[in-house]
């Protein structure tokens, strides 16, 4: 028995010295080939996928044959780790040393050539461009996250007792299937303006005007445009609001309902006093997503006004300043003012998923 333990583990730390040092060859080899991209471009797609897809099974392959060389207590013990930590290596690659670079350069004056304290931060409180985007960001966060939950709770109850509950929804859903920047551009056309007299191409208008009215300028009178950027937001996010209270609604006891209604409760009743306080945590965990994505807005801004006339928020501000006037500790600090504001609510979410004991 000792002889075939013994005969194993020789087995194990041959293949171990054999394959380990292949993968690492074949990974820095396929990437200097790839680096000096010396084959067309159908040809480099292809073997980028196939040398990756390899590369990547292998190199699992081989931590596992090394970490089989330790006891089995300790095998146990780092097995996790070994699948684990490539993405932990990702995720701190991709955003935790950005995110440390860009708290650098928070501090930095615009060409990151001298350290200028807490200037940048001091533009974003001082400067009234600065302070609309912060009120606009704000109005985004509170009203597109509230109207946004509140349809897709209005919608999921109805479609419940719909008769054409699958249609219903598909038809609600459907905008999330659009990328923010194709929904500004669709909207754009709903808001088209033109002059009293002109034929007005915007749907909108189209309809005021038919009606005898006159056109408006949707997009140009703030604070009003911000809402109607606001509108786009909701109708996109609708959706995902639905699909998840929907599926939370499916969860809530019919025999509690029915026992309520023998008792008298009106439906009313039953809605504030069973059903929602049952889906309480589908509402939060849904509000708490789109309120991250109406802190990021961007593209909606940006393709619709392009931050003008008063339609200016924190993400649109900080490309600005970033890419446009090429102010890199400016727009490092709004990017700093962004993540301090989504931080509370990443945490609470991660404070109730281990509550419900998923990590």
């Amino acid at each position: 028995m000792q002889l075939q333990k013994d005969q194993e583990r020789k087995e194990l730390v041959i293949r171990t010295l054999v394959f380990t040092p292949l993968t690492i060859l074949v990974m820095i080899g396929g990437f200097l080939l790839l680096r000096s991209n010396p084959m067309s471009q159908v040809m480099t797609t292809l073997f980028a996928i196939v040398w990756g897809t390899f590369t990547v099974l292998s190199l699992f392959y081989s931590m596992n044959l090394i970490v089989q060389l330790f006891p089995t207590q300790k095998y146990n013990k780092i097995i996790p780790f070994v699948f684990v930590g490539p993405a932990i290596l990702i995720i701190a690659w991709y955003l935790l040393i950005p995110t440390v670079r860009s708290l650098v350069l928070s501090f930095m004056n615009r060409d990151s050539t001298s350290f200028a304290g807490l200037d940048n931060y001091k533009y974003i409180i001082m400067d009234s461009t600065m302070r609309t985007a912060l009120g606009n960001t704000v109005l985004w966060l509170v009203f597109g996250t509230a109207f946004a939950v509140f349809f897709g709770l209005m919608t999921a109850l109805l479609a419940e007792r719909s008769a054409i509950e699958k249609l219903g929804k598909t038809l609600v859903f459907l905008p999330m299937a659009i990328s923010m920047v194709g929904a500004g551009v669709i909207w754009k056309f709903m808001y088209a303006y033109k002059p009293v007299g002109a034929n007005q191409t915007g749907l909108l208008n189209a309809i005021m005007t038919g009606l005898g009215g006159k056109p408006q300028n949707w997009l140009g009178s703030a604070p009003m445009n911000n809402f109607f950027l606001i509108l786009i937001f909701v109708w996109l996010q609708t959706g995902f609001s639905l699909v998840v209270l929907s599926a939370a609604l499916k969860g809530v006891s019919d025999e509690i309902k029915e026992a309520a209604r023998i008792d008298g409760a009106k439906e009313f009743t039953i809605l504030m006093k069973i059903i929602l306080p049952s889906i309480y945590g589908s509402i939060i965990t849904v509000s708490t997503t789109i309120m991250l994505a109406a802190l990021k807005s961007f593209d909606i801004v940006y393709s619709m006004t392009n931050g003008l006339y008063g339609t200016e928020v924190l993400a649109s501000q900080q490309y600005k300043q970033m890419f446009k006037f090429l102010d890199y500790g400016r727009g490092s600090a709004i990017a700093i003012v962004i993540l301090l504001a989504v931080s509370p609510v990443i945490y609470y979410n991660l404070k109730e998923f281990n509550k419900r004991e998923v990590f």
